[in-house]
């Protein structure tokens, strides 16, 4: 392991000059931290601004570092002791692996604290990250415990007729425990509350708002729109995306002898966002809800709970993160209804989405931002502060569920039409004409081409041409 290399990973390593024997706590909470989240390194010999200072006695150190993590750690965590040289001198690094048996407390000082890692920091879990470490721990998730509510007083319509609409099949009576609704002893689950017609989980609800202007400094009072709506969680993604679609605007850009549809934002992001938000909010957390906020420039949906991990996305490639699944049993029931897939690719879904449509740039890429409590995502209105002459409809009363996608696909089904149409007019037609032509990016037209099984170019350069397949 290179020191150097390591000094700088905020996220993942901690570092303290010395070893503090009489303030354990000091570094301790390091280690619970690591444990209780995704796993870590501790190094000692490293000043705060990163100087390495190096340990006088090593050796000695990391016996000490080892009985004070057996003494002051309950449960004892998986650990291993390094030590690392570098122009002469030595640190002693501790690897803490992630565990299995959250959460892992400090214990000192008449204190019991489990710690968890928000970005460069470890700070004491919250009541509801506690919680959701003691159901890790114990193999468990939220939605597959057994609720306080009678199975025999819920009823699943909403369920049953999406279900139905969404897949061609019949949802019948032993999909009940095969969804996890209910138990093996036919005990309603957390899961079955949040998706009953009438969901008796108060906590379970949406709050929509389209905001005058760019914040909330106006008040309530001045809200173009504003929604509360309870029940089921399909009945709640249902509700949240035509609140957003009905205070959204379609536009559109004449381009040669067709058009190009623009929508404010795009409608799988959109979808994505919401499930997501409904799907792997913590429902441990009382008292706060999903929220969507519409603004004139963006939207903001707010869940309840940050990553599954307690990772900061802070400086991550969004692309690598792996999905983790607070409500195992929810995610399924969605990618059953095909709300979702099985495998986690919300953010990357989120973002292809928005790098397709025509009026995209970076200043208009989703922004994720997750802390100790709280996860939201911001979806870019792809229209606002625009110089494209564009015609624009509203889409007010379009109340239309389940066509996500629509858009979109009606977007990019055109492009592809005019660029066989410019191919076949002219083979030889560079991607520059193309894009000026479309009033798009160059970069737009490679990668829309690039998906076009049908168009290939064959030769280079100025000599080479477009063949399209029949």
């Amino acid at each position: 392991m290179d020191i150097k290399q390591l000094i700088g990973e905020a996220t993942d390593y901690d570092k303290k000059l010395a070893l503090e024997e009489r303030k354990p706590k000091s570094w301790c909470k390091s280690i619970s931290a690591f444990a209780n989240c995704y796993g870590g390194k501790l190094v000692f010999g490293v000043a705060n601004d990163d100087e390495l200072i190096g340990l006088a006695d090593a050796k000695g150190d990391s016996e000490k570092i080892s009985e004070a993590i057996k003494t002051h750690l309950n449960p004892i965590p998986d650990f291993k002791l390094s030590f690392e040289k570098d122009e002469g001198k030595t640190y002693v690094i501790v690897d803490v692996l992630k565990g299995q048996q959250t959460p892992y407390y400090y214990e000192g000082d008449g204190q019991l604290i489990a710690f968890m890692r928000i970005g460069n920091e470890s700070v004491p879990a919250t009541p509801s990250q506690l919680r959701e470490l003691v159901l890790r721990g114990s193999g468990e998730s939220y939605d597959s415990l057994k609720s306080r509510y009678d199975f025999n007083n819920m009823s699943f319509t909403k369920l049953k007729s999406v279900y139905k609409q969404r897949t061609g099949n019949v949802f019948d009576d032993t999909d009940y425990e095969s969804f996890g609704l209910i138990d093996e002893n036919g005990n309603l689950t957390n899961a079955g509350a949040l998706l009953a017609d009438e969901s008796p989980v108060r906590h379970s609800r949406l709050f929509c708002t389209r905001w005058n202007g760019l914040t909330k400094a106006s008040g309530i009072m001045d809200a173009l729109d504003d929604k509360e709506y309870t029940g089921s969680l399909v009945t709640l993604l249902q509700a949240g995306t035509d609140f957003i679609r009905n205070n959204s605007k379609k536009a559109w850009r004449k381009v040669g002898d067709g058009r190009i549809e623009m929508p404010d934002y795009p409608e799988r992001a959109v979808l994505e966002g919401v499930v997501n938000a409904l799907i792997h909010r913590s429902y441990t957390e009382i008292g706060s809800e999903v929220h969507i906020d519409m603004f004139d420039d963006r939207i903001e949906i707010y869940s309840p709970g940050g990553m599954v991990s307690g990772i900061s996305l802070e400086g991550k490639d969004l692309l690598k993160i792996p999905s983790k699944r607070r409500n195992p049993i929810l995610a399924d029931i969605f990618s059953r209804l095909k709300y979702m897939e099985r495998r986690g690719s919300g953010f990357k879904k989120i973002l292809a989405d928005y790098e397709e449509q025509v009026a995209f740039d970076k200043t208009k890429e989703p922004v994720f931002d997750a802390d100790n409590d709280d996860f939201t995502l911001t979806l870019h209105n792809l229209n606002y502060g625009s110089d494209y002459v564009m015609h624009v409809n509203d889409t007010q009363g379009d109340t239309q569920s389940d066509t996500q996608g629509d858009t979109q696909g009606d977007t990019q089904g055109r492009m592809e039409e005019m660029i066989i149409r410019m191919i076949k007019k002219n083979s030889k037609i560079s991607t520059a004409d193309m894009a000026k032509e479309l009033g798009v990016g160059i970069a737009t037209v490679k990668r829309k081409i690039k998906k076009m099984s049908n168009v290939t170019f064959v030769g280079r350069g100025y000599s080479g041409h477009w063949e399209i397949e029949n």
